[in-house]
């Protein structure tokens, strides 16, 4: 089999499992081909099991799998956990100091390589025999050597040229070692097309998202998974002239992303449901003074600490009603690199245009998992700073009301050192000026202009994504990050002839109720996919078009959704109905 592969790598934290998986598909990709990276770690400091998930084909990929056709094993306890995901006629690759205490499938080859030794052949030490197992890897599926250590020679450069030939010489041992041994393996890698993709994750990319937007302030308190945003912005200060404040809490974060966006400035925050909320209060802040502000949320499961390091669906009813009282708010949740980046540009314009707190709610799978993209396409980028005025326009009024009375909800603003542009902001009830009532007149029509926004935001969302059978038996259901096993199983069951298609939410509010009752409303099986327990889509689509979803595929133990578990939901619901 050629240009088809799923590559694990498993072992001790410390022994540059991440930067040797990473390696590998950035190797895949320079070779042309697509990638899909997914990661485990534990919540720990140090130590612990860690793996890397690399899925390689010459076509687009959407998600991992299940099943490992290569398992590198760098201790005994990859081989115990994972022995089970590998393919009949699959192999593992380990080191061959370690004494197993019971004998491998019989169904899978087993190499038995000299790690340390070869690493040390090469001049090197014990850290080094991750590039061992990636020569060794790359000499079993017959692929280029010299794409290899180039990309080990650019990630080790800053390191020095001594440690960055250590590591390209301990590859080739490995590589050079598993040659002799021709082995016989079903699976190999072959250049493809060179395409012009990148490689990146969906954190990378709503910070690239933000970078294009103009956003010029991040506060934020680190908070897994969501620290790649900040951590990644911050490394941009200087080049594109942000401030990336690392905060004493979420409180103050939050805090100053609103002070940020009432001084004109294009702010945001990046936190988890545990850092968010923390933030509740001041999100009513932003509410009730029509201040602009992005806040990203990227999920994982709770409640309270949960499982830092896992993934979930369990913080959209959250985001939907958080802190007290009414007003409008947009939110997003991207199921790809791609939405990620479009929709964070989105999100910016959209928190000026109608001075609103807008959401991206993103999740531990989406934000950390990296795969191959085409370089965004920014043609079509439009930055829109909403109604703020000018001096001569201030200069022109009898009085500036801040909080306006219009047609459309959305009051002009003024920036912070405009003469004419004084206003009271407060967290209390107001009337047009900003001056604080408690009048029942000022309040209702306060409330009323607020939430008029939301009729004129529904206007211009875009429509929800519908793929597949434009008349199926089935359709699926789902948002966010499940869309990429979605878009998968869709696929192998199209090849299949079943008649399917995929509804993927994108935006959830305001909630696109017409468009959902449409594609729902056909006479086909339908079945809901969701990382949480309750099914909070499901609850949100009855409570707006009035459909139960029956059929539901619920996973909450903190893995993503697989397309193997799509795929056979969809044959169980289609035999038994």
């Amino acid at each position: 089999m050629t240009n088809k592969l799923s590559w694990k790598i498993g072992g001790e934290a410390g022994f540059g499992i991440m930067t040797t998986g990473y390696i590998f598909s950035k190797a895949c990709v320079r070779a042309g081909l697509n990638t899909f990276d997914f990661t485990e770690f534990p919540s720990l400091i140090r130590g612990g099991h860690n793996t890397y998930q690399v899925r390689v084909e010459d076509r687009e990929v959407h998600s991992p799998v299940k099943s490992v056709d290569i398992l590198v094993a760098l201790n005994r306890q990859t081989i115990e956990l994972h022995e089970q995901e590998l393919t009949p006629g699959g192999a593992i690759i380990y080191d061959s100091s370690l004494e197993l205490e019971r004998k491998i499938r019989p169904d899978v080859k087993v190499f038995a390589v000299p790690f340390l030794d070869l690493a040390k052949k090469a001049g090197g030490e014990r850290l080094m025999v991750n590039n061992v197992a990636l020569g060794v890897s790359f000499a079993l599926v017959d692929f280029d050597l010299k794409t290899l250590l180039k990309v080990i020679e650019e990630t080790f450069k800053d390191k020095g040229k001594k440690v960055t030939e250590l590591n390209k010489a301990a590859a080739k041992e490995g590589y050079d070692y598993m040659r002799q041994l021709k082995p016989e393996f079903g699976h190999r890698l072959r250049k493809a097309k060179t395409m012009n993709r990148m490689l990146i994750s969906g954190n990378e990319a709503v910070a690239l998202g933000a970078l294009k937007a103009g956003c010029k302030f991040i506060a934020a308190y680190p908070m897994t998974p969501a620290s790649g945003i900040f951590q990644f912005l911050a490394g941009y200060e200087r080049e594109y002239g942000i401030i990336a404040k690392q905060t004493e809490d979420e409180i103050a974060a939050m805090n100053m992303v609103i002070g940020a966006g009432f001084a004109g400035v294009r702010s945001m925050t990046c936190t988890s449901g545990g850092g968010f909320s923390l933030m509740v209060e001041a999100v009513g802040l932003a509410g009730i003074t029509e201040t602009p502000a992005v806040i990203v949320e990227v999920q994982r499961p709770g409640p309270s600490t949960g499982m830092p390091t896992q993934t979930g669906q369990e913080d959209l009813r959250f985001i939907l009603s958080s802190s007290q009282g009414e007003f409008p708010r947009v939110v997003i949740a991207p199921g790809d690199v791609d939405e990620c980046f479009h929709e964070t540009i989105n999100a910016f314009n959209l928190a000026e245009r109608y001075q609103i707190p807008v959401f991206i709610l993103s999740d531990k799978h989406l934000g950390e998992s990296r795969t191959t993209t085409k370089v965004f396409d920014t043609r079509k980028v439009r930055i829109d700073r909403g109604a703020v005025l000018s001096d001569a326009q201030l200069r022109r009024m009898k009085q500036f009301n801040r909080y306006e009375d219009t047609k459309t909800g959305v009051s002009p603003r003024s920036i912070p050192g405009q003469r004419h542009g004084i206003y009271t902001a407060t967290s209390n009830e107001h009337g047009e000026s900003g001056i604080i009532t408690e009048e029942s007149e000022d309040r209702v029509r306060m409330v009323d202009k607020r939430m008029r926004k939301m009729k004129f935001i529904e206007r211009e969302m875009p429509k929800p994504h519908v793929y597949g059978s434009p008349h199926p038996e089935i359709t699926l259901v789902c948002w966010g990050s499940t869309k990429g096993a979605a878009m998968e199983a869709l696929t192998w069951l199209l090849r299949d002839h079943v008649k399917v298609n995929l509804l993927h939410l994108v935006y959830l509010n305001p909630f696109p109720s017409d468009q959902v009752k449409a594609a729902l409303d056909d006479g086909q099986k339908i079945l809901l996919i969701e990382g949480n327990a309750t099914g909070q889509l499901g609850g949100l689509i009855r409570e707006n078009t009035g459909i139960e979803i029956g059929h539901r595929l619920l996973k909450y133990d903190g893995r993503p959704i697989y397309p193997e578990e799509i795929y056979d939901k969809v044959k169980e619901v289609l035999r038994h109905g």
